[in-house]
């Protein structure tokens, strides 16, 4: 699964976490990934593309700008479905009321209907 470095700020104060190139991680060096790669399920940064592009010349990496097509890291959807209130437990009902994810115990503590 993808690895991160320190979380980092752009501008508008969104949080960004910066995945990290696995070819570099593997010779532990801690390294942004600036592509990845679907057909290998890797990341890369610029120094490593170039040699990965060349040896896999059909496969089609993604750029930082086209992030929609790259993988949702098991942290950031363990920090999704995992209840903020009772971190064991995952957020598996809806509160239409409060339009919120909710877990079991929520739902039946705080929230009348849940579908």
């Amino acid at each position: 699964m993808a690895t991160f470095s320190q979380p980092t700020i752009e501008k508008g104060s969104d949080m960004v976490l910066d995945f990290l190139c696995s070819t570099c991680e593997e010779k532990k060096l801690k390294e942004s990934a600036d592509y990845y790669c679907e057909s290998c399920v890797k990341f890369f940064c610029q120094k490593c593309i170039d040699m990965h592009s060349q040896l896999f010349t059909q496969h089609s990496p993604h750029g930082s700008g086209d992030m929609k097509k790259w993988p949702v890291a098991k942290k950031v959807e363990d920090c999704l479905l995992k209840c903020d209130v009772h971190k064991e437990e995952n957020n598996d009902m809806f509160c239409k009321d409060h339009s919120q994810l909710c877990c079991h115990k929520c739902a039946i503590l705080n929230h009348r209907y849940f579908f």
